[in-house]
């Protein structure tokens, strides 16, 4: 029976990216009554084709529907994230949850500290993270950086967290002459967030979701250029971690995203980044109906705290970010040495 004459199904292919429930029949009855069996799921709709349907569970599992044994299947609200109370996690375990969520092309130990490189594409995936003990005294191990950069073509940026680093990194970094430049981690409990988008117009009900980073996705990311090895730096790093979600705001006529953002799920922890706003859509509380929409999908999977990183000197996103709940949880700084 076509999709159309089935009136239970009120969903179609516009509603991709939106949480569903659906409802399937299973090809064999009960073998025990005879009847036909259903099997429910509810999630994020990551596609529809001419056969089938696919749907992502909050376990992260994937659900393949053929068409013609779909049912029934409706939009359904975001998930309804409870209170709970903020991971409690330190500076350290942080950082080493946000290279995670943002894993380098390349990585190198040396020592406990980590090597990334990702072609230049932002610091944090092409800079030393510098926790616990290089092996080597810190003259040795930062000659050593610079030359693994350097046999990359990438100026050594380090990453000083405190506390978290040694202790004797900061006067050796001044002592080299480095340029320093601070970075905020903020944190914000993951249920006040969720439903921060409640009341945000139509942004509100807009925002899909997506496994993937797709063309009007990246056109509306300000990072990526026209490098061909750039590119493809960005599409590893952003499509790396371990649950990643994108959230886009289409734009009614076809262009490019009203607004955009990234969640990366690791745990109880779930980072959000590259939240972007089209200029001409700004004010109208689209970058809180996609941090509220990939919340929800965070809670969904588990997750009960949000954090993020933002220059200190960016005021505009430091001023969204507190009305949204989070606060400073620490300061760490990438050091470029001369």
């Amino acid at each position: 029976m076509p999709i159309g004459a089935r009136p239970e199904v009120r969903i179609d292919r516009s509603d991709v990216g939106r949480r569903v429930s659906v409802r399937q029949v299973e090809p064999a009855p009960d073998p025990a009554t005879g009847r036909p069996s259903f099997r429910d799921a509810i999630g994020v709709l990551t596609s529809w084709d001419d056969h089938e349907l696919t749907v992502v569970t909050r376990d992260r599992c994937e659900v393949r529907i053929p068409l013609e044994r779909l049912v029934a299947g409706k939009a359904v609200p975001l998930f309804p994230a409870r209170n709970t109370p903020l991971p409690a996690t330190g500076p350290v375990e942080l950082q080493r949850i946000a290279a995670r969520g943002w894993p380098a092309v390349e990585q190198q130990p040396l020592g406990e500290w980590l090597l990334r490189a990702s072609a230049g594409f932002t610091r944090r995936a092409n800079s030393v993270q510098t926790l616990g003990d290089p092996g080597l005294p810190l003259p040795q191990a930062l000659v050593r950086a610079r030359q693994w950069y350097g046999e990359r073509g990438l100026p050594t940026w380090v990453e000083l967290v405190t506390p978290g680093s040694p202790a004797e990194l900061t006067a050796e970094l001044d002592r080299l002459g480095a340029r320093f430049a601070p970075t905020l981690v903020r944190t914000a409990p993951l249920a006040p967030l969720a439903r921060a988008g409640r009341g945000t117009g139509a942004g509100a009900g807009a925002v899909r979701l997506s496994r993937v980073a797709g063309p009007g996705w990246l056109s509306a990311y300000q990072r990526v250029e026209a490098d061909p090895a750039l590119t493809e730096a960005a599409r590893q790093v952003l499509h790396g971690g371990p649950s990643v979600w994108f959230a886009t705001v289409p734009d009614p006529h076809g262009g490019v995203p009203s607004a955009i953002g990234r969640c990366v799920i690791d745990g109880p922890w779930a980072c959000f980044g590259a939240v972007e706003v089209r200029p001409d859509a700004r004010r109208r509380g689209l970058a809180t109906a996609v941090m509220a929409a990939l919340a929800a999908r965070a809670a969904e999977e588990g997750a009960q705290g949000a954090y993020l990183q933002v220059e200190a000197e960016n005021s505009g996103a430091i001023t969204l970010y507190d009305g949204l709940g989070f606060t400073t949880s620490h300061t760490y700084h990438y050091a470029r040495l001369p």
